[in-house]
């Protein structure tokens, strides 16, 4: 919502003023929301998913299904919240491993009677918003007592870091790959430009660098640009041409660029991801094709989805296995995508600009709550009582 910072409080509310104070509301959560208030009094339970990349909602619907079943059959709950002054970069928030897998892993260990649910929403650090930060919802029954807080969150906030690699590192990193066939193939994640937090996935700094560097035998996905997808399948396949990235798009880091293009392959419509978040689920990208410019692979769509599906490339002809060196617009669910073919080691996260830029300091936040870490370093936080 661009005028309410709350807006699913707005929206449950208006849930309980038509079912009234007796039904029971149970609402399922991805971990980057930010709880309120006005949330806890209008739904009886949030339940949030467990893992990041997030592959369990399956799991957590049946969760919240079963917890319904409870409460139809006459149990009460009661829920407590604390929000913990911390925004957290997004890719500090993975949870195979790092400290916000053992802080979900910490409060997993809790929930035995009389807790029903523990939550732990780290935020969406890109909002600018009074709501923004870490929120813990904890969820008793109606004999049950618990303060909600784990006071780890806070002792550990100097932990939720970004490790991002420079432009320039990066590409020395890829020329590396490609000129010795015994090191393992990379992925470098652009993870300022992510379609899924918010980013319009057509940013160019990494295309452009490599193009400067003559960095061959690469390949980028997906750029999202319906113009330039348009311009292509109108060219056809084996036509060259001039092709101008974001000649519709006037956005901040949406910079135009013509280069020389020959079109690959042309797609279009929807595809059936087979993998991670994607895994099950129709996805339509509108028109797609795949470019070659001076020897970089590039696959252009038109509606903006992060590429964190293997079957974005493979519809495309393109063989995962053969790559060296594949360049994603995602923050982190590319993981649970790409995995069959890269190793968490052997991914980069790149420090390019961008609008979902995991570099808190560069958000821009002016509506946050303050203080909160890390834009107030020195701040002291007493957990609630």
């Amino acid at each position: 919502s661009t005028e309410l910072d709350d807006a699913d409080g707005e929206v449950f509310a208006m849930v309980r003023s038509v079912v009234g104070p007796d039904v029971p509301i149970v609402s399922t959560l991805d971990l980057h929301g930010h709880v309120t208030p006005r949330m806890l009094q209008s739904v009886d339970v949030m339940i949030a998913y467990l893992t990041n990349p997030h592959v369990d909602q399956l799991e957590r619907g049946a969760e919240a299904a079963k917890v319904m079943d409870m409460m139809l059959a006459g149990m009460k709950t009661q829920a407590h919240l604390v929000k913990v002054p911390m925004i957290s970069p997004a890719v500090s928030l993975l949870t195979s491993a790092g400290p916000y897998s053992e802080l979900i892993e910490y409060g997993q260990s809790l929930v035995q009677a009389p807790i029903i649910n523990i939550s732990i929403l780290a935020g969406f650090a890109p909002a600018d918003a009074a709501t923004n930060g870490m929120s813990i919802v904890v969820t008793t029954d109606a004999t049950g007592d618990s303060d909600g807080h784990l006071e780890r969150a806070w002792s550990d906030r100097h932990r939720y870091t970004t490790q991002l690699t420079s432009i320039d590192e990066a590409i020395n990193l890829a020329k590396e790959v490609i000129n010795d066939d015994q090191r393992p193939a990379i992925i470098l994640a652009d993870v300022a430009d992510n379609p899924g937090g918010g980013g319009r996935g057509n940013t160019l700094f990494i295309l452009k660098r490599m193009l400067q560097e003559e960095l061959r035998s690469t390949t980028i996905g997906l750029l999202i640009d319906p113009g330039l997808a348009a311009k292509a399948h109108e060219k056809g396949v084996g036509a060259t041409f001039i092709a101008t990235f974001n000649r519709h798009d006037s956005g901040p880091f949406s910079e135009t660029y013509s280069a020389t293009a020959q079109v690959l392959k042309l797609n279009q419509g929807s595809c059936l991801g087979r993998r991670g978040v994607y895994a099950g689920r129709r996805i339509n990208l509108g028109l797609c094709a795949l470019l070659l410019i001076e020897g970089i692979q590039i696959i252009i769509a038109s509606a903006r989805h992060q590429c964190a599906e293997p079957v974005f490339l493979e519809r495309m002809g393109i063989d995962l296995s053969s790559l060296r060196v594949l360049v994603v617009k995602s923050r982190g669910h590319f993981r649970a995508g790409f995995d069959e073919y890269f190793a968490p080691e052997h991914i980069i996260e790149v420090d390019a600009p961008g609008l979902t830029t995991p570099v808190i300091s560069q958000l821009g936040l002016t509506r946050v709550t303050r203080p909160i870490y890390p834009l107030d370093p020195q701040m002291e936080w007493l957990v609630p009582d």
